[in-house]
């Protein structure tokens, strides 16, 4: 009997070590850096004494019930945030996320929710059935609550104890962050006072400080984070020096073999062709005066500083050609193989050739891919989703594909085989589409179904070019994006029915069943591809199209499968997850294809890109006005200097990489730089970096292509 009496005056004091062992069990599960532990220790601390002393003020009733409410339903979001990061390799702000996880289709996601769930048993075991198990033991041991209320003065003392408590010690977790010398370039003191890089708030503050700065920022705002101080003349070469002289491509072969150069009148020796800039006459210090906020004012100074990239002998290559733009769903470059998927071997070894073309993971993964590929900037690293709000508020967007080719009179139409999903109604036609999908648009599309009449899934990407092709054939000059859903995650025989279509064709490959069956989903790229490249030479106009193709991003939840593809390991920490701060950075390497029927030789381009410079390159090629300063990518064709941007923030050039965990800088093979040099570099290209990765987000927020250009 006392032992049970001391039991219901006791719970509320395992609340606070509930929470830290929800945090530890966490990091430890998820193989984070403990080196922050004090960190989220504190903050987790904090929160269960505060917690706690709530509880205290409550009747017993109502204390017990708001505590098995409080224990499971965080165990509950620790495991789902568990869930979330192996599947879409992100965590989620969930409040903020509401909207966009409402408005999309998750049931799409079953099989691999199933998956991950059973993969994860151990750690819903520690997370979430060993708190809530041992939490409603301990209710049952207590029993009944009794009819003779406890001293509300003593309640109200315990109670404000411990809110007092809490307080100091959220006050001390706090001094961690702001006080202590922490290294790097993203810090705790930074990661608080942010609404982006949840997976560093999680990492370095915990998931409950994470979730807590969710739910304020979601309900007062997000503070305005610092924006880095321009640098007038920043640039990517080792003396600091601007590149940008008219000299080079960056390209070894030329489309058409000719030289060049032209000759002088004197000696007959050759001179370089002074080439134009790529930029719109903007009048960024008028703009800068009359700014209407501070972001305005610093994309007005970043644009002004800006050196524009010159166009160069593939200026205009494909002016007036037809385009098929291409987002290809978790497709890599490694399964490509000249036997099995001949027509993507001779579309990205035939055409334009980029050696170093990385599909960088940014954030929602396939929207933020999208984003890079059709916008050439970088989504937010957080909510709402970029590609969604340019929907939702009509951003002017005038530099995209379909906006810039409907002005020549361009057909353009988007065609995606499944359901709405990040809200694409509203975005896509705003990229300048006429939009057709199953659900919420003018002219829905109708999806394949088997005998029964249910919808395959997922849907075939060469059903999609055979349902499609007629439509825009005829309306030429024609404009048409292709978002390809066949090989959607996850991958298994009995998972997708596309790895199930083309199961015989890949029984015989020397790989494990998943790879197998990855191979066999992308199979029905491979076959939308050879239709659709037989459609246009059947039409006999293959040598008036270009066709571009990239991956919205590799196949991130099964980094097995890549090495496998790939003959070689990436020294992730887990097959599952990506882990930036270990992995060998080529896991993202993939292909980018850029081919026309009229190229007699291909281009190799040894420069590193990613899918921000997609946009830029197209642009060039195919002669449309658009200022090259006010995009994060570059056309890979001119003589910029190339950066590749990673997620976390570290990046690499052609003259070395940079991991911005340890802050090191590693020169490229044959790069030879002094300190002096490599510390001017180093610092120089952070800034380009983290002024890049900013200019989605401030001109969706502000809408500033419309100030700039209407």
């Amino acid at each position: 009997m006392k032992s049970r009496k001391r039991l219901i005056r006791m719970w509320r004091l395992s609340i606070p070590f509930f929470f830290i062992w929800l945090e530890l069990v966490f990091h430890l599960y998820m193989r984070l850096d403990m080196i922050y532990a004090p960190v989220f220790l504190l903050f987790a601390f904090a929160a269960g004494m505060l917690c706690t002393g709530v509880l205290f003020l409550l009747p017993e009733r109502a204390a017990r019930i708001t505590g098995a409410v409080l224990v499971t339903g965080l165990s509950l979001l620790f495991t789902v945030e568990c869930i979330c990061k192996d599947i879409l390799q992100q965590y989620y702000q969930i409040f903020s996320a509401a909207e966009t996880a409402a408005g999309n289709h998750l049931t799409d996601y079953a099989p691999a929710v199933a998956q991950s769930l059973v993969k994860n048993i151990p750690g819903i075991l520690l997370m979430f059935v060993l708190p809530v198990g041992l939490f409603a033991v301990c209710l049952v041991l207590m029993g009944p609550v009794r009819g003779r209320k406890k001293k509300r003065q003593t309640a109200f003392v315990r109670g404000g104890a411990f809110l007092v408590f809490g307080a100091l010690i959220y006050v001390l977790a706090l001094g961690t962050v702001f006080i202590l010398p922490w290294k790097g370039d993203f810090t705790p003191g930074r990661l608080y006072q942010s609404d982006t890089n949840a997976d560093d708030q999680v990492e370095q503050l915990g998931l409950i400080t994470m979730l807590r700065l969710d739910v304020k920022h979601s309900l007062f705002g997000a503070p305005q984070n610092s924006l880095p101080e321009i640098r007038d003349g920043a640039s990517m070469t080792a003396s600091g020096d601007d590149s940008s002289s008219g000299e080079g491509t960056g390209a070894d072969g030329n489309a058409d073999g000719t030289d060049n150069g032209e000759n002088s009148e004197g000696g007959g020796q050759t001179q370089e062709k002074e080439y134009p800039y790529n930029e719109m006459n903007i009048d960024f210090e008028a703009m800068k005066a009359s700014a209407p906020n501070d972001s305005s004012k610093w994309l007005d100074e970043y644009f002004a500083s800006t050196v524009p990239t010159r166009q160069n002998e593939y200026t205009g290559m494909f002016e007036g050609y037809n385009v098929i733009f291409i987002t290809a769903e978790g497709f890599s470059g490694y399964m490509i193989d000249p036997e099995l998927t001949p027509t993507l071997y001779k579309l990205s070894h035939e055409g334009f050739v980029f050696n170093n073309f990385y599909s960088a993971l940014h954030f929602t993964s396939t929207s933020g891919g999208e984003f890079q590929n059709l916008t050439g900037l970088y989504p937010k690293a957080g909510f709402p989703v970029s590609m969604t709000e340019t929907g939702k508020q009509s951003t002017y967007l005038p530099f995209t594909l379909a906006n810039q080719l409907n002005k020549k009179g361009y057909t353009s139409i988007g065609y995606h085989f499944n359901q709405n999903m990040y809200g694409r109604e509203l975005s896509h036609p705003n990229l300048g589409y006429d939009w057709r999908q199953f659900t919420k648009c003018d002219r829905p599309l109708t999806p394949e179904t088997n005998q029964n009449g249910d919808a395959h899934w997922p849907q075939s990407d060469d059903y999609m070019v055979e349902q499609t092709f007629d439509e825009y054939a005829a309306q030429q000059p024609f404009n048409v994006y292709y978002l390809t859903i066949s090989g959607h995650l996850p991958y298994g025989f009995s998972d997708s029915m596309m790895s199930y279509f083309n199961k015989d064709a890949v029984s015989d490959l020397p790989y494990s069943e998943k790879t197998k069956a990855y191979i066999a989903a992308n199979l029905e790229l491979e076959k939308g591809l050879t239709r659709l490249v037989d459609y246009l030479e059947e039409a006999g106009i293959a040598d008036k199209t270009v066709i571009a193709m990239a991956a919205d991003h590799i196949p991130y939840s099964d980094i097995d499968v890549l090495e496998e593809l790939a003959g070689r390991s990436f020294n992730s920490s887990s097959l599952e997850n990506l882990d930036e701060e270990n992995v060998d950075l080529d896991v993202y390497k993939n292909t980018w294809i850029l081919w026309s029927g009229s190229m007699e030789k291909p281009v190799v381009v040894d420069k590193p890109c990613s899918q921000v410079d997609i946009l830029p390159t197209l642009s060039n090629l195919l002669g449309v006005e658009y200022d090259s300063r006010m995009l994060a990518g570059t056309d890979v064709l001119s003589d910029s200097d190339p950066v590749v941007i990673f997620y976390s923030g570290s990046w690499l050039t052609d003259q070395g990489k940079y991991n911005r965990y340890t802050g090191e800088f590693t020169p490229a093979e044959g790069v030879e730089m002094t300190e002096e040099e490599k510390n001017v570099y180093v610092e120089n290209v952070k800034y380009i970096v983290n002024s890049r990765l900013r200019l989605g987000q401030l001109i969706i927020e502000n809408d500033y292509y419309r100030q700039a250009l209407e």
